[in-house]
């Protein structure tokens, strides 16, 4: 199964898109930095990957694979 969450925001820096799902790792001026390492490790409990692409329409596109069950 292939789940897929886009937006148009500034989108993720090429250098941050390993670490934004590192646990405290924030671009923010608040936030604990904690939401994509609890989502990463959701996904991989259930054997998955999860990514961040460049949306081709600006911002970013998340791509969490699961195995099917």
């Amino acid at each position: 199964m292939i789940i897929e969450v886009a937006d148009r925001g500034p989108g993720v820096a090429e250098d941050d898109r390993d670490k934004i799902f590192e646990p405290f790792f924030t671009g923010k001026a608040q936030g604990t930095g904690l939401g994509l390492a609890v989502v990463r490790r959701v996904v991989e409990l259930h054997h998955g990957t999860i990514a961040v692409y460049p949306n081709p329409g600006g911002g970013a596109l998340f791509r969490a694979e699961l195995p099917e069950t």
